[in-house]
C-alpha cells in the first residue's frame, strides 16, 4: 500500500516515519498535495500498487485528476482510497501527539473492502399519491405534474362556500375522504381512503350548478358537502341532473389506491414512524421541508436498490415456542416497523405489534413463512438496533458484517498501541451527520483557540448507524485495549434506540465493574452542538485499570461466540480474579436486556413436568433419561423467558448474572425427585410430587371417584388394562 499524507500547508504535524513503522505502509509526506505537489499524486496514481490518500477535503479534485492522467488504472480496476486525518486528528490542540491515531486511521483505511451484501430492489414508475387539502393539492400539482403521475386525495374537512378550490381542470384522478391506512414502500404503496361524501369527484364536472342551488352554502369549490350545514333540501341533486355526481344514499366507499410514492401534506401524517419507508414524505408545514420533499420525489423514478442490512437465523431465534411468546426485543425496538411476528400465539397472548399481514401490501399477504419473525428488507433502514438487542444472535448486522467491523476496531486499537498510544479510546458515530459534526469540530479547533478538538487518544469510527454496534463488540474492543468507548448521538436517532444503547451500556459497565475494571468505560454523548461536543469529548478519561494484554482473537460471525471470547480474555486479566475462578458471580441489572444469566426453580412448586425443556430454544434446559431431573447449562441461556411462561406451576424466575468457571458450561441439576412406582406393576413413571398433586386435584372428578382414584397412580399401560377390566365387568353385570 502506497500512502500519501499532506500536512495541508503546514497546518498539522506529521511524522511519516512513525506512520510507516506502525502501519507497514510506504508513506510519502507532502505539503500541498492538491496544488503544488499534484504531480507527485499523479505519479503515485500511475502505479498499479494500491493507493491511499490522507485527504478528503479535495478527494473529488484528486479523483478527477487521476481520471484525466494517462496511465492511471481505471477506478473500477484500482480505486483510490481517501481517509481524513486532518479534522479527526491533526487539527486539534493535541494534534502534535496525534501520530498514533493517524497511524490507526491509515491502517484501518487500508483494510480490504468488506464483501458485498445482497440488496433489496425497488422499482418506481413515478405514480404518486398526494394527500392534503385543496390548496396544498393545487400547489403540489403545479410542482410535480410535469414529472410524476399524480393521484390527488382531498382529506380536509368540507368547509362549505369558503373552501379552497380544487384544480379547475380534471387532469388527475381526485378522491376525497379519510385516509384509513398507508402501507408499503417505494414502488409498492397502498393507500386506503374511505369516502362518505355524497359527491363523487370522479363523476363531477365542476359545473358549479350545485353551489348555486344549495340554500345553506354547504358546498364549496372543493365540491364536498358540509353535512353539518346541509338540511336535506336536495336542491343540489336536482341541479346536478343527468350528470349524477350527487347521491345521498350512496354507502361509504373504500378505495384502495396503488402508487410508487406518497406525499402526505395532512396536518397529522398517516404514518408517524420515526423511520418512514422510502418513497413516503411528510414535510409538515415547513416550506423548506416541502421543497426538499418535492425535489426528492421527482428523483424517485426508475430502479433503486439498498443493502440488506441484516442476516436472520431462525434456528437461534427465541421469539416463540409452543404458541407462547418469548423474546420480542427486535420487534419492540424497530422504529420502521420492519420486523413482524409470524408466531401463532395462544388466545391469551397479545402480539407486541399488529399482525404482519396488516402492514404488508395486498400482493404480499398470506404467504407462508417458516421463520418466527420476518424482517422486511424494503422497510429496514439499517439501524441495526435489532441485532444489538437480540440476545441469541439470531439477527446479525451485515453492513458491514460483525467480522469486518471487528477487524476494523481491532486494527485501529492495535495499530494505535503499536505506535505508542497507551490508553486508546473509540468514538462511535454515524457516518453522515456524526462525521459532519466531527469535521466541524476539527475546523473550529483549527481556528478558535477556545476549542480543543478531538483528544489525541480518541479514535473516531464511522458507522451506518450508532445502534448497529453493541455489547459484544464493545467488550471485544476493551479486550483489544480500548480504555473507554464513547457513542455520539446527534439527535436524529429514535428515542428507543438511545434507551437500548443506554441499557446495553449499563449491562457492559456492570460486567466490567464486576471484573474490577472501575470507572466509566462507556458513555453516550447526545448533542448536535459543536461547542457542547468539544466539552463532552474532552472530559477526563476513565483512570481505572485497562486490560493488561491486548487480546489476539478476532470477532466471529456468531454474537455469543464473540461475547464469550471477550469475557474470557477480560476475566483472565481482570483485577478481580475471584470472578474468573468462578468463586463469585456478577449480578447484572434487571430490565437491561441481559443475554446472560440463569434460571431459579422453586423446587416446592416444580413437578418436573419438563415443559420448560421442550420450550427452551437454546438447549439451556435438559432432562435426564435415567431419572427425573431438570438440568441447566448456564452458558446456553439467553434469558428469553419462554421457560417461565411455559411452566404451569409458575416455578421459574430469571436471574441476570455472569457466572464464569467450569460450572458455566457444566450441566447443573436444578431439581430432582424420586420416581413414582405404578401401584399395579411397579414400573417407574412420573414423580412422587407430580402424582400426589394430580391425585389431589382430580380425586373429586367422577371419572376417578372411589376406588377409581387408583388409576391415577398407575402407569399408562396399567390404566388402560384397568379401564378395560372395569368395562368387561360392567358388561357382564348387565341383565
Amino acid at each position: 500500500m502506497k500512502t500519501l499524507v499532506c500536512d495541508c500547508n503546514r497546518t498539522q504535524t506529521l511524522d511519516p516515519d512513525l506512520l510507516a513503522s506502525a502501519t507497514g505502509q510506504a508513506v510519502q509526506r507532502h505539503t500541498q498535495l492538491c496544488r503544488r505537489d499534484i504531480g507527485a499524486f499523479q505519479r503515485a496514481a500511475q502505479s498499479d500498487a494500491p493507493l491511499l490518500v490522507a485527504c478528503t477535503q479535495e478527494a473529488t479534485l484528486l479523483a478527477a485528476v487521476a481520471a484525466q492522467t494517462e496511465g492511471v488504472p481505471p477506478a473500477d480496476v484500482r480505486p483510490i482510497r481517501f481517509v481524513n486525518i486532518r479534522e479527526t486528528a491533526g487539527w486539534s490542540r493535541e494534534g502534535r501527539a496525534a501520530g498514533p491515531k493517524m497511524a490507526a486511521l491509515l491502517a484501518a483505511a487500508a483494510l480490504p473492502e468488506p464483501e458485498p451484501v445482497p440488496t433489496a430492489q425497488y422499482h418506481s414508475a413515478g405514480r404518486c399519491i398526494v394527500l392534503g387539502d385543496a390548496a396544498s393539492l393545487d400547489l403540489v400539482r403545479g410542482l410535480l405534474a410535469d414529472s410524476l403521475e399524480l393521484t390527488l386525495v382531498l382529506t380536509g374537512r368540507p368547509a362549505g362556500r369558503g373552501a379552497d378550490a380544487l384544480p379547475l381542470q380534471h387532469e388527475q384522478p381526485v378522491y376525497a375522504g379519510r385516509v384509513r391506512q398507508v402501507r408499503g414502500w417505494l414502488g409498492a404503496f397502498e393507500v386506503e381512503v374511505e369516502s362518505r361524501n355524497p359527491i363523487d369527484l370522479d363523476v363531477c364536472t365542476r359545473c358549479n350548478a350545485c353551489l348555486a342551488a344549495c340554500p345553506e352554502d354547504a358546498i364549496g369549490l372543493d365540491y364536498q358537502i358540509d353535512l353539518d350545514r346541509c338540511t336535506a333540501h336536495r336542491d343540489c341533486v336536482q341541479a346536478c341532473g343527468a350528470v349524477g355526481a350527487i347521491d345521498f344514499g350512496r354507502p361509504p366507499q373504500v378505495h384502495t389506491l396503488h402508487a410508487d410514492l406518497v406525499l402526505d401534506l395532512q396536518p397529522q401524517p398517516a404514518l408517524t414512524l420515526h423511520q418512514p419507508p422510502q418513497g413516503y414524505a411528510a414535510p409538515g408545514t415547513d416550506p423548506l421541508a416541502l421543497v426538499r420533499a418535492v425535489a426528492e420525489l421527482r428523483d424517485r423514478k426508475g430502479d433503486f436498490e439498498k443493502p440488506r442490512f441484516f442476516q436472520y437465523d431462525a434456528k437461534l431465534c427465541a421469539h416463540s415456542r409452543n404458541t407462547l411468546l418469548g423474546c420480542h426485543a427486535c420487534i419492540d425496538i424497530c422504529s420502521a416497523q420492519a420486523i413482524h411476528s409470524r408466531a401463532r400465539l395462544r388466545a391469551d397472548q397479545t402480539p407486541p405489534i399488529a399482525e404482519a399481514d396488516d402492514l404488508l401490501p395486498l400482493a404480499l399477504r398470506g404467504k407462508p413463512h417458516a421463520a418466527q419473525i420476518e424482517v422486511d428488507p424494503h422497510l429496514c433502514v439499517g439501524c441495526g438496533a435489532c441485532t444489538t438487542v437480540c440476545p441469541s444472535g439470531a439477527l446479525t448486522y451485515a453492513y458491514p458484517r460483525a467480522t469486518d467491523m471487528g477487524a476494523r476496531l481491532r486494527t485501529l486499537l492495535l495499530t494505535a498501541q503499536r505506535a505508542g498510544l497507551r490508553r486508546p479510546a473509540l468514538l462511535l458515530h454515524s457516518q453522515e451527520r456524526g462525521s459532519d459534526l466531527i469535521g466541524q469540530l476539527g475546523r473550529f479547533a483549527a481556528a478558535d483557540p477556545t476549542m480543543r478538538g478531538l483528544p489525541a487518544r480518541l479514535i473516531p469510527v464511522p458507522l451506518w448507524h450508532i445502534a448497529s454496534v453493541g455489547i459484544e463488540l464493545w467488550l471485544a474492543a476493551v479486550a483489544w485495549g480500548a480504555a473507554d468507548i464513547v457513542v455520539l448521538s446527534d439527535g436524529s436517532e429514535a428515542p428507543a434506540y438511545l434507551l437500548a444503547l443506554q441499557a446495553q451500556m449499563r449491562l457492559a459497565e456492570a460486567l466490567l465493574h464486576g471484573m474490577g475494571y472501575t470507572g466509566v468505560r462507556l458513555r453516550l454523548v447526545q448533542t448536535a452542538d459543536v461547542r457542547e461536543l468539544d466539552a463532552q469529548l474532552n472530559l477526563a478519561a476513565a483512570d481505572g485499570a485497562v486490560c493488561a494484554e491486548p487480546a489476539g482473537f478476532g470477532a466471529l460471525a456468531q454474537k455469543r461466540a464473540t461475547l464469550d471470547l471477550a469475557l474470557d480474555h477480560l476475566l483472565r486479566h481482570a483485577p478481580a480474579q475471584d470472578v474468573a475462578r468462578g468463586e463469585r458471580a456478577i449480578d447484572l441489572p434487571h430490565g437491561a436486556g441481559s443475554p446472560l444469566g440463569r434460571i431459579v426453580v422453586d423446587t416446592q412448586r416444580c413437578t418436573l413436568c419438563l415443559s420448560c425443556v421442550g420450550a427452551c430454544p437454546s438447549g439451556a434446559l435438559a432432562d435426564n433419561p435415567e431419572m427425573p431431573q431438570l438440568r441447566f447449562i448456564e452458558q446456553n441461556c439467553v434469558q428469553c423467558d419462554l421457560c417461565a411462561k411455559t411452566c404451569p406451576e409458575q416455578a421459574i424466575t430469571l436471574q441476570p448474572r455472569l457466572q464464569w468457571g467450569s460450572q458455566r458450561n457444566t450441566p447443573q441439576v436444578l431439581n430432582a425427585a424420586q420416581p413414582w412406582r405404578c401401584v399395579r406393576c411397579g414400573k417407574t413413571f412420573g414423580t412422587v410430587q407430580a402424582i400426589e398433586q394430580m391425585v389431589a386435584r382430580l380425586s373429586g372428578h367422577p371419572a376417578f371417584a372411589g376406588a377409581a382414584v387408583q388409576r391415577l397412580k398407575m402407569c399408562a399401560d396399567c390404566r388402560v388394562i384397568d379401564l378395560h377390566t372395569q368395562a368387561e365387568m360392567t358388561i357382564h353385570d348387565l341383565p
